[in-house]
């Protein structure tokens, strides 16, 4: 009877304790407000509109007398033609981000944090940072002058098209063609990105223990054996995480920088979910179709985390929850 007393007396003792510590720190919990109610107004309420995908609706049409239509909405978009090539040409696009772009601030973080020149190291990083800034808007207008092919119109090209066409005889045709616009999108996330990428990969490193280094020297160990078994096994767990959070954005490929860079000649080859739910959505305002290919692609990039995450567990990380 005792220790059934006991099982019934420390949970509401539990939750005593619990409420007395809300009443303590009140002020501590006052100051989640604001950013509680910011997830709920603008996160969660706005939740409902995924029904839309579920009607057949448009600008201009009430949502509640909107025509109900269940899952038509999702069997037109996997029967359509469009499906596998919007799906092929966006993880073409993300896939060689995560293949080619991912590594890049990580590298680019050991390289700064073995810079023992602080002033050369902060002039380095902010140079690095600086691109971030640059709109993309401006990146597309530099990207256009340096490829643009000669026309009718021009007789010469961008710069780089004309040091490729002195090379080769035929200038590479890097707007229009189907495979090069794929390098030129790279290029610029890698241009623009990298820099800014590498702050979270720094901050990780200046949190390795130095005493781990002393030790290393006193011992013989040389700058690149420090570097594998000291400071990439220290930031190991920040490299996961932030592969997790990419593995949750494989199907977004950046909406702003393909729209600016798509045209006629290569919209076959950029053409992606982004721009897709766009052109339907916005365009041709056929909201519950393109709400339909909005969840879809949430539905596809939680999974990704979810297996990003089992994987990253299994392989003895501490993943992301």
């Amino acid at each position: 009877m005792a220790k059934n007393a006991q099982v019934v007396v420390e949970p509401t003792a539990k939750k005593k304790n619990k409420w007395v510590q809300i009443r303590r720190d009140k002020w501590m919990y006052l100051l989640l407000l604001p950013g509680f109610l910011y997830f709920v107004i603008f996160k969660i309420v706005p939740l409902w509109g995924i029904f839309i995908a579920m009607k057949n609706y448009y600008a201009g049409v009430p949502f509640f007398k909107a025509e109900w239509v269940g899952l038509a909405n999702f069997i037109k978009f996997f029967s359509s033609n469009q499906f596998l090539q919007l799906l092929k040409n966006t993880l073409i696009i993300s896939g060689m981000n995560i293949i080619f772009f991912f590594p890049l601030p990580i590298i680019l973080a050991l390289l700064l944090n073995e810079v023992r020149v602080q002033w050369y190291k902060k002039a380095l990083q902010t140079l690095v940072y600086v691109p971030h800034f640059v709109s993309m808007v401006v990146i597309a207008s530099i990207t256009f002058m340096l490829l643009k092919e000669a026309s009718s119109e021009t007789t010469t090209g961008g710069a780089i098209y004309e040091i490729t066409k002195q090379l080769t005889g035929t200038g590479e045709q890097w707007l229009s063609g189907k495979i090069a616009i794929y390098w030129v999108l790279l290029f610029q996330n890698i241009w623009k990105e990298t820099g800014w990428g590498t702050i979270i990969f720094l901050a990780a490193l200046a949190g390795v223990d130095v005493e781990q280094y002393e030790a290393a020297i006193v011992d013989g160990a040389s700058r690149l054996q420090q570097l594998v078994y000291i400071t990439v096994p220290a930031i190991m767990s920040t490299v996961v995480t932030m592969f997790i959070l990419r593995m949750g954005s494989v199907l977004d490929t950046g909406f702003e920088q393909i729209i600016l860079m798509q045209n006629s000649l290569n919209k076959s080859s950029t053409e992606t979910f982004d721009t897709y739910v766009y052109n339907i959505g916005r365009v041709a305002g056929n909201y519950g179709y393109s709400t339909a290919v909005g969840l879809f692609k949430s539905v596809v990039s939680l999974c990704c985390i979810q297996a990003a995450n089992r994987l990253a567990k299994h392989a003895g990380q501490a993943g992301l929850f």
